[in-house]
């Protein structure tokens, strides 16, 4: 199963539009950037997209322009899902899969667009694209967020999607020693955060969850580019092995680094 990061930014990604920050000012001068976030796996050579943010057109250029057979949305929130659109005219519109409450609000802003719906309960397994996936119940208020456990080729991943570290502890469970955790790390240690963990809240959690590798993301312009276990747009795990493969040379055009 591989795994790549197709953007690790938070709502408003870096470079941050106005802002003449330190990231902000590197991402400028190098072409460095954190697109939203969204995660491609491809599982026995099927593509299975988790979530779909606004920059899925360059993401997807960025990764191949794979097409993809299916998508998971972890909830209704415009930086998770208001890319949808772009697969009109491009694919048939994959089917997505989702809690109820998620599929009935995205599904209604995409009504232009036919697509299969497959609204799936928490805590209890599905299988997609040759993985098992289970939606895990996180703390993102004061909407209905979830996080996921993804098991495929004798690995699990294990992602918190956007949360406090207040989990519920039956999802906390099925987060637990994961070959790989991907955890919600929006802000710097010492900021005060109602609906995200910042780093150091985040690093606690991966502590106590056990996982073999983690990478924090969805990051916000104000966290550093240098931090340990910081997940960067490109990167890519096939997971087993939890060895990111080295990425490709730098690209000569405005964008993410690959």
């Amino acid at each position: 199963m591989e795994l790549r990061l197709l953007g690790t930014g938070d709502a408003i990604g870096t470079p941050k539009v106005g802002c003449d920050c330190p990231q902000c000012r590197e991402a400028h001068a190098t072409g460095r950037e954190r697109l939203r976030t969204s995660l491609l796996l491809t599982i026995g050579g099927r593509h299975l997209l988790i979530d779909s943010g606004p920059d899925l057109r360059r993401q997807l250029l960025c990764a191949g322009s794979p097409a993809i057979d299916a998508l998971v949305w972890t909830h209704g929130h415009y930086d998770h899902f208001m890319g949808f659109g772009e697969f009109y005219r491009v694919q048939d519109a994959p089917p997505v899969h989702a809690a109820p409450e998620v599929l009935d609000y995205c599904g209604r802003i995409f009504s232009f667009l036919r697509f299969e719906e497959h609204p799936h309960a928490p805590y209890e397994p599905f299988e997609v694209c040759g993985a098992t996936v289970t939606l895990v119940p996180v703390n993102h208020p004061p909407g209905p967020t979830y996080g996921l456990r993804l098991e495929a080729d004798g690995a699990v991943l294990a992602y918190t999607a956007d949360t406090r570290a207040d989990i519920p502890e039956e999802s906390l469970a099925l987060l637990e020693d994961a070959d790989l955790l991907l955890v919600d790390a929006i802000a710097p240690a010492g900021y005060r955060i109602n609906k995200h963990m910042t780093y150091d809240q985040a690093l606690g959690l991966a502590a106590r969850l056990r996982p073999k590798a983690f990478r924090c993301v969805h990051l916000a312009h104000l966290v550093p580019w240098d931090l340990h276990h910081i997940g960067h747009d490109g990167e890519t795990f096939v997971l087993g092995d939890h060895t990111p493969v080295p990425p490709g040379p730098p690209r000569t055009q405005r964008g993410p680094r690959l």
